[in-house]
């Protein structure tokens, strides 16, 4: 609230050609007020080297973009088998509008939007340690693999077992095969 007036809120979410050049914009904005310095402006074809998204979860306040979730449906390996997973990267909430509860609102609406597009297993992401828990308090699961994929760089990596790697359960959990991972294409 401010001035005793609340805030318009709402959450889209769209498909990325769906985007307009205002919703690219404001996307933009939010991803290079944070990494910018670190990583160059924003691609929404290769945001800092890593995969793009089918689909972008976007909170707004007063019309403007303040958080987002993006993901994208691709066929991964885990050990002898062949997974539809949606890869989840872009999770960023602005600094003004962060202890509004919308990255649990924006993980939900990610949720529900996998569910309703149906034939995915699960939902994966890669994440810092930092954020474990709140990514464990939307009900992810941690999970410890070897993950193959190829880097910011153009170039293959493996990354051993111990990085968090958390998946959401579409899927009854018990159906996530054991064995090494490989994402066939960037990390998101």
């Amino acid at each position: 609230m401010e001035g005793g007036r609340v805030k318009h809120r709402s959450i889209e979410v769209l498909a990325h050609q769906e985007l307009t050049e205002a919703d690219l914009g404001g996307l933009r904005q939010l991803f290079d007020s944070k990494y910018l310095k670190e990583f160059g402006e924003w691609d929404p074809q290769q945001p800092y080297g890593y995969a793009s998204h089918d689909v972008h979860i976007m909170a707004r306040i007063e019309g403007r973009v303040v958080g987002h979730v993006g993901w994208a449906r691709r066929e991964i390996a885990v050990g002898t088998e062949t997974l539809a997973i949606a890869g989840v990267g872009g999770v960023l909430i602005s600094g003004d509008a962060r202890g509004m509860r919308l990255g649990e609102e924006l993980m939900r609406c990610a949720e529900q939007s996998m569910r309703a597009r149906g034939h995915l297993g699960f939902g994966y992401l890669g994440c810092r340690e930092q954020v474990v828990p709140f990514y464990e308090s939307c009900g992810w699961k941690r999970i410890l693999a070897r993950e193959k994929s190829i880097g910011r760089d153009g170039e293959p990596v493996v990354d051993d077992p111990g990085p968090p790697i958390l998946i959401l359960p579409i899927a009854p959990l018990e159906l996530w095969p054991e064995g090494d991972i490989d994402l066939r294409g960037r990390a998101w």
